[in-house]
C-alpha cells in the first residue's frame, strides 16, 4: 500500500521512532540505576535479584508466564511497600485488558496479599483487574472462591469509597453466576450482603441495594438469593426513605417476579405488605420510581392469585394518576398494567366506576404517537365495553373517537393497527356503539379500512378492516363514501373467496350480503368474477349438501370406536 506521507515525511518519523526508542532505553537504564541505590530495594539482596525482572515486567512477549516473572509478583506483593505492591497491581491491571486466554492457577497466588493490602490504592487497582478478568473468564470462578477472595471483596464492599464498591459487586455478582459457588456464596458472601442492605448509614443501602440488583440479572444468582430470604429484605427497601435505594429494590423485585416460581416467596409476606408497598410506591413523586412500581406489579398480575389479593386494595386511583402525566415513557408502565388488569373479569365493573374509561379517551387524545399507548388502550376498550355500563361509558366519553383518530396515523406499525382494528371491530358487533360507530367514520376512514383490506402482507390486519366494512350500516351517508370504492372491494373479496381459509369465504358472503343493500354496489357485482365464483360456491355447497344426504349418518358409538 503506498504511502500518505511524502519521502521527506516518512524519513522525518523513521527517525523520530529511532530516536524515541533509544530514549526509552536510556530511561529504563536510568530508572534501574536509581533503583539499585535506593534504600528501599537495597533491603534485601532478594528484592535486588528482582529488579531485571521488575523491569521487563509489561513486556508481553511470547513467555509472557515466565517462572521468573511469578516469582517476581510474588515478592513485589508480598512486599509492604506501596510502590512495589502498586508495580505488581499495575501489572496484573494491564494484563486484565489484554490477556486473551486463561491466567495460569499460580499466577492467581500473588492477587491475594494485594486484596489484602493495607494500602487501600493497591487494592483498588487489583480489583479493577480481577473484575476485567472474570468478564472475560480469564479465571475459574470456583479457583477465586477457593482461595478465599470472597472475603476482602466484601470488606472492600463495606469499604465506603463508591469505585470500590461497585467493581466488588461486580465480583459478586459473576461469582454468583458459578452454579458450584452457591453455598459459599450463600455462607460468605449473599448473607453479609443482605446484611448490609438492612444498614443505617443510606451510602451502606444504596450500595448493597444495588449489589441485590445486579444479582437478579440472571437466573442463578436470583434463586441463590431468595433461598437466602432476599425478598423480605427487598420489600423492606421499598419503604427507605432514599429514592435510589426505591428504584433498585423495586427494580431487583421485578426481576424476581418474572419468575412465577419466585411467585408464592412473594405472596407469603403476610397482609399484602409487597403490594400495598409497591400501590404507595405507584404515587411516589419521583416519576422513574413510580413508573417501576408499576412494571413490578404488572409483572406480578400475571398471577392471577395476585390480582385477587389486589382486588382488596385501593389500586384504582394511583393507576389513574399515572395516566395524566404528560410523559409517555412513565404512562405506558400503567396503561400496560391497566390493560392487563382489565382482562380479569371481577375488574371490569370497578374500573368503569371509577371512570377509567373517561382517562383512555383523554390518553389516546394526546398520545396517539405512542404504540404502547394505542395498543393497549384499544385492548382496555375492547375489554371494558362489552356490559351495558361499558358501552354507555364508551358513548358518552372520548373512547370512540380515540381509536378512530388513531387508525389514521400513518405512523402506526402492522402491531399496533392490528389492535385498533380489532377494538373498531369488537365495537361493530355491539349494537348501541355499531350505529355510533357507522355514523362517525369519514371518507378517511372508508377509504384507509379498503386500501388496508386489500393489502396481503398481514392476512389478520386484513381480515380485521373487511369485518368492520362487512357491518357497517348502510345508511345514504354510508353508501356515498363506499361507492367509490366497490371496484376495489370486489377485489379484495374475490382474493378472499379464492383463499382455503373458511372464516375468509364467509366473510367474503357476509359482506356481499350487507353492501348489496346498495343498488350501485349491485350493479357493479354483476356479471364480474366475484359473482361467477360466487355462483360456483353455491353450485358446490348444492352438490356437496346434496351427496352428504345420501350418507347414513355415523351411530355416536361407531365414532366413539374410531
Amino acid at each position: 500500500m503506498a504511502s500518505v506521507f511524502c519521502e521527506n515525511c516518512s524519513k522525518m518519523l523513521k527517525e523520530f521512532a529511532a530516536n524515541f526508542r533509544n530514549v526509552c532505553k536510556e530511561f529504563k537504564l536510568k530508572v534501574y540505576k536509581e533503583l539499585s541505590h535506593c534504600t528501599c530495594v537495597r533491603i534485601t539482596p532478594e528484592r535486588t535479584t528482582q529488579l531485571p525482572t521488575l523491569l521487563h515486567l509489561c513486556d508481553n512477549g511470547p513467555h509472557i508466564f515466565r517462572q521468573e516473572r511469578l516469582q517476581a509478583l510474588n515478592t513485589l506483593a508480598a512486599s509492604e511497600n506501596i510502590d512495589l505492591q502498586m508495580t505488581a497491581a499495575v501489572y496484573y491491571l494491564r494484563l486484565s485488558h489484554q490477556l486473551n486466554s486463561p491466567l495460569p492457577d499460580d499466577f492467581m497466588e500473588p492477587i491475594m496479599p494485594l486484596l489484602l493490602s493495607i494500602h487501600f490504592d493497591v487494592q483498588k487497582s487489583i480489583l479493577l483487574a480481577v473484575v476485567n478478568l472474570l468478564i472475560k473468564n480469564n479465571v475459574c470462578k470456583e479457583l477465586v472462591i477457593e482461595m478465599g477472595m470472597l472475603v476482602p471483596l466484601l470488606e472492600l464492599f463495606q469499604s465506603g469509597d463508591a469505585t470500590a464498591q461497585c467493581h466488588s459487586c461486580a465480583c459478586i455478582a459473576m461469582l454468583a453466576s458459578a452454579e458450584s459457588n452457591t453455598d459459599a456464596l450463600l455462607v460468605d458472601g449473599i448473607i453479609p450482603l443482605l446484611a448490609l442492605a438492612k444498614s443505617y448509614d443510606p451510602k451502606v443501602q444504596q450500595d448493597a441495594a444495588w449489589a441485590l440488583l445486579y444479582l437478579t440479572q440472571s437466573d442463578w444468582p436470583t434463586r441463590i438469593l431468595c433461598q437466602a430470604g432476599a425478598i423480605p429484605v427487598l420489600v423492606l427497601l421499598l419503604q427507605s426513605s432514599d429514592p435510589e435505594v426505591q428504584f433498585y429494590s423495586c427494580t431487583a423485585l421485578c426481576n424476581i417476579a418474572a419468575k412465577q416460581e419466585h411467585h408464592p416467596k412473594m405472596l407469603s409476606i403476610g397482609s399484602h405488605y409487597l403490594l400495598k408497598s409497591l400501590l404507595t410506591l405507584m404515587s411516589s413523586s419521583v416519576q422513574k420510581n413510580s413508573a417501576q412500581a408499576c412494571r413490578c406489579l404488572q409483572t406480578l398480575s400475571m398471577n392471577v392469585l395476585i390480582q385477587e389479593q389486589l382486588m382488596e386494595l385501593e389500586w384504582v386511583l394511583p393507576l389513574k394518576g399515572l395516566l395524566k402525566d404528560s410523559a409517555p415513557v412513565w404512562t405506558e408502565p400503567a396503561i400496560t398494567l391497566l390493560s392487563d388488569l382489565s382482562a380479569h373479569p371481577p375488574n371490569k365493573d370497578i374500573l368503569i366506576s371509577e371512570g377509567v374509561l373517561d382517562g383512555i379517551g383523554q390518553l389516546l387524545r394526546h398520545h396517539r404517537s405512542s404504540c404502547v399507548i394505542v395498543a393497549h388502550s384499544c385492548k382496555i376498550i375492547t375489554n371494558l365495553c362489552s356490559s351495558c355500563t361499558g358501552q354507555q361509558a364508551v358513548l358518552e366519553g372520548l373512547c370512540l373517537s380515540g381509536p378512530l383518530r388513531a387508525f389514521l396515523l400513518p405512523t402506526l406499525g402492522d402491531e399496533t393497527l392490528l389492535h385498533v382494528t380489532s377494538c373498531l371491530q369488537h365495537m361493530m358487533t355491539l349494537d348501541p356503539l355499531k350505529c355510533k360507530l357507522s355514523a362517525t367514520l369519514t371518507s378517511e376512514h372508508v377509504s384507509r379500512l379498503v386500501k388496508l383490506s386489500g393489502q396481503s402482507g398481514n392476512s389478520q390486519l386484513s381480515y380485521n378492516c373487511a369485518a368492520i366494512i362487512s357491518k357497517l350500516d348502510m345508511s345514504a351517508e354510508m353508501r356515498h363514501l363506499l361507492r367509490p370504492h366497490y371496484l376495489n372491494v370486489i377485489e379484495y373479496l374475490l382474493a378472499f373467496l379464492q383463499r382455503r381459509d373458511v372464516q375468509f369465504q364467509q366473510l367474503v358472503i357476509i359482506t356481499v350480503f350487507n353492501l348489496q343493500k346498495d343498488e350501485g354496489f349491485v350493479s357493479q357485482l354483476a356479471d364480474s368474477e366475484l359473482e361467477v365464483q360466487l355462483w360456483k360456491v353455491q353450485a358446490q355447497t348444492e352438490e356437496t349438501r346434496r351427496l352428504l344426504q345420501r350418507i347414513q349418518p355415523l351411530s355416536p358409538s361407531c365414532v366413539l370406536n374410531h
